[in-house]
C-alpha cells in the first residue's frame, strides 16, 4: 500500500515531463505566411483563383514557392512572397504573370500568416520567419540543452542532499516555470525561462525514476521502473489532445502546465528514501520511514535497522550522521564513475547506449507531426505505441535478461530506419507505420537503459550515474532536431541523418556496445548495492576502488527493507 502510494503519486508527475519536453512541436509551427503591407485590399489573386481578402485565399496555398498577388484600393499592385514584396511599375491589369519592371522591398510593415489551423504560435507572435527563422530552430536544441545540464545537476544534488529535496524543488519548478512561460514578453525570456523548464524537468525525471526504483522491491522494480516511461508518454499524448483543441500558444502552454498540479499539492508529502538515508548513516531517519512503511503496510513484525545493516545501538539512539571513517561522508562525483576499469567500462558503454537510444527516439517523435494525414493523431499514436512497447519489454527483461533484451532492439531499430529510406513518399500510411515500428523499437532500449543504469550502480552515485547518463543522451536529444529541421532541406533528410547515425553510431557503436554490453554483469534478480566495492563485485572483478566504504551497510541488507515494506509478515514468522 505504502508503495503504491509512493510510486503513483512520483510517476503521476513524470507526464508533465513528456508534456514539456514535446510542447513545441505544436507551440512553435511556421504556419504558412507572406510579407505585410500597408493599405486596404480591394481584390487578392493566387494563380487562377481570387478573393476578396487574403484569409480566403489560405486554402489554396500550396507551396513556399507561391506568392500572391493583392490590389489595393489606390491602385497599387503588389506581389508578396514570403520574404519580400514587390510592387508592379504599370498597374492596368490584374493578372497573376506578370513581365513588367518591379520594385522590390523588404517585409518592414510585418508579416501576414495563415491562422486557420494555430489563431496564435511563438514564431506568429515574434515574427520567427524569413532572417530570424533560426531562432525558430533553435527552441526546441536550447530546451534540451536544459535538459542536458539539469540532469547532471540534479542527479549530483539529490546524491548530496537526498531525493526528496528535489522531488519537492522540481514538481514545484515545473509548474511555476510552466505557467511563466505562458507570460513572456519576448523570445529571448520564452527561450530563458523554457531553459529553466527544461532543467528542472530533466531533474525530476531522472530523480524521480531512482526515488521509485529504491522504493520497490526486486519482484517489482521490472514493472515499475519501466512504466515511469508509459507516464512520460501519456503526457506525449496529452500534448496532441491539447494541440487539437486550444490553438492559441500561452493559452496552450497554460492548460499544459496545470494538467499536473494536484501533485504539487500533495508532493511534500513524499518521504526520503531508507537507501540514501542509510548510505549517509542518518539511521534515525531511516527508522521513522520504515515504521511508516510498516504501518501503512499493516506489517505487524517489527523491522530494527540495527538489525538489518549491524549498526551499534547506541549509534543508533545518539542518531549519529557520521564517524572517523572519512569514506562513509565523502561526497562522490562523476569521477567515481571512473574508479577502477571494470566500472569505467561499464559507464562508457552505458553512455553509448543513452546516446543512440535518444537520438533515435526524439528523431522519431519530433518528426511524426510532419509524416503527412493529421499531425495531431500522429503525435497521439507516437505516444500511445509506447504503452504496449513497455509491456513487453518488461516481459522479456524478466525473461531474457536486461542485457538479451537490449542490443536486439537497438539493431532493429537501425533497419527500420533503413526501411523508411525505401518507402515511396506517397505511402503516407506505410511511412507513419514504420515511424511508430521504429518509435517502438527504440523505446523498448531507451526504457530499459534506465533500470539497467539504476542496477547497476550503487546507492552512492545511483542518481548521479543514471544523471550522468540521461546527461549523454541529452546530447542525442540535442541532435534530433536539426535532424528533423533538415527536413526544410530535402525531404528524406532526417530520416538519412537518423540512418547514418544509426549506421554509423548504432550499426559501429551498436556493435561496440554490444559487445561491451556482454561483459556487463546481469542485474536481473540481484539485490540493489550500496557501494562502489559491492557493484564492483557485482561485475566479478575483485578488485576495489580507491575508496572503501565498510560492507556493514550493503545492499543486500538495504533489501531487506524494500522486501519488508511490500510482504506481509506473519507473527510467528
Amino acid at each position: 500500500r505504502f508503495q503504491a502510494y509512493v510510486y503513483f503519486a512520483s510517476v503521476f508527475q513524470a507526464m508533465s515531463c513528456g508534456i514539456h519536453y514535446l510542447a513545441s512541436v505544436f507551440m512553435a509551427v511556421t504556419p504558412n505566411f507572406v510579407c505585410g503591407f500597408s493599405g486596404n485590399v480591394s481584390s487578392v489573386l493566387l494563380h487562377n483563383s481570387s478573393a476578396s481578402s487574403i484569409e480566403d485565399i489560405w486554402t489554396l496555398w500550396t507551396s513556399t514557392e507561391n506568392y500572391i498577388v493583392v490590389q489595393l484600393e489606390n491602385g497599387e499592385i503588389w506581389e508578396l512572397d514570403q520574404c519580400s514584396r514587390s510592387k508592379r511599375e504599370v498597374s492596368l491589369d490584374l493578372a497573376y504573370e506578370y513581365k513588367g519592371n518591379k520594385s522590390v522591398f523588404p517585409c518592414s510593415d510585418g508579416f501576414l500568416y495563415d491562422d486557420t489551423k494555430w489563431k496564435s504560435t511563438v514564431v506568429t507572435q515574434w515574427d520567427l520567419v524569413c532572417d530570424r527563422e533560426w531562432l525558430a530552430k533553435l527552441i526546441q536544441p536550447t530546451f534540451m540543452l536544459g535538459v542536458l545540464i539539469g540532469a547532471v545537476i540534479f542527479g549530483d544534488i539529490a546524491d548530496r542532499l537526498g531525493r526528496q529535496r528535489v522531488i519537492w524543488f522540481t514538481s514545484a519548478g515545473q509548474f511555476v516555470f510552466g505557467i511563466a512561460v505562458a507570460f513572456t514578453f519576448d523570445y529571448y525570456s520564452f527561450v530563458v525561462v523554457r531553459f529553466l523548464l527544461a532543467m528542472v524537468s530533466s531533474g525530476y525525471l531522472v530523480v524521480a525514476f531512482v526515488y521509485v526504483t529504491e522504493f520497490v522491491g526486486i519482484k517489482a522494480r521490472t514493472w515499475a521502473s519501466m512504466h515511469v516511461h508509459a507516464f512520460f508518454a501519456m503526457g506525449i499524448m496529452i500534448v496532441a489532445l491539447v494541440g487539437f483543441l486550444v490553438r492559441t500558444w500561452w493559452v496552450y502552454q497554460i492548460f499544459l502546465s496545470i494538467a499536473t498540479l494536484p501533485f504539487v499539492l500533495c508532493c511534500w508529502m513524499l518521504p526520503e528514501t531508507p537507501f540514501w538515508l542509510l548510505s549517509g548513516e542518518r539511521y534515525e531517519d531511516a527508522q521513522k520511514v520504515i515504521d511508516t512503511m510498516a504501518r501503512w503496510n499493516k506489517v505487524s513484525t517489527p523491522c530494527k535497522v540495527s538489525e538489518l545493516c549491524s549498526v551499534q545501538q547506541d549509534d543508533l539512539a545518539s542518531g549519529r550522521t557520521g564517524d572517523d571513517d572519512t569514506s562513509s561522508t565523502k561526497k562522490h562525483n562523476i569521477l567515481d564513475l571512473f574508479c577502477n576499469w571494470q566500472i569505467a567500462r561499464r559507464t562508457v558503454t552505458v553512455w553509448l547506449i543513452w546516446f543512440t537510444g535518444s537520438l533515435g527516439y526524439y528523431v522519431f517523435s519530433l518528426s511524426s507531426v510532419s509524416l503527412g494525414g493529421n499531425e495531431y493523431l500522429n503525435l497521439f499514436l507516437i505516444g500511445a505505441v509506447e504503452l504496449p512497447c513497455y509491456i513487453i519489454a518488461c516481459v522479456a527483461m524478466d525473461k531474457l535478461g536486461r542485457r538479451n533484451t537490449l542490443i536486439p532492439f537497438l539493431i532493429l531499430s537501425a533497419l527500420i530506419c533503413v526501411l523508411i529510406m525505401f518507402i515511396p513518399q506517397d505511402f503516407n500510411i506505410l511511412i507513419i507505420l514504420a515511424n511508430m515500428a521504429g518509435k517502438f523499437s527504440i523505446g523498448v532500449a531507451f526504457g530499459l537503459i534506465y533500470l539497467y543504469t539504476a542496477e547497476l550502480y550503487p546507492t552512492i552515485v545511483r542518481s548521479l550515474a543514471v544523471g550522468s547518463g540521461s546527461m549523454m543522451c541529452r546530447v542525442g536529444s540535442v541532435v534530433a532536431p536539426f535532424c528533423v529541421y533538415l527536413r526544410s532541406v530535402w525531404i528524406f533528410m532526417p530520416l538519412v541523418a537518423t540512418v547514418y547515425f544509426f549506421q554509423l553510431l548504432v550499426g559501429i557503436m551498436a556493435l561496440l556496445s554490444g559487445i561491451l554490453t556482454i561483459m556487463l554483469p546481469e542485474t536481473l534478480g540481484k539485490p540493489l548495492t550500496n557501494t562502489l566495492v559491492e557493484a564492483t563485485e557485482m561485475g566479478r572483478n575483485k578488485k576495489s576502488c580507491a575508496e572503501k566504504t565498510p560492507p556493514a551497510h550493503s545492499g543486500a541488507a538495504l533489501e531487506k527493507i524494500e522486501m519488508f515494506g511490500q510482504e506481509r509478515v506473519s507473527t510467528d514468522k
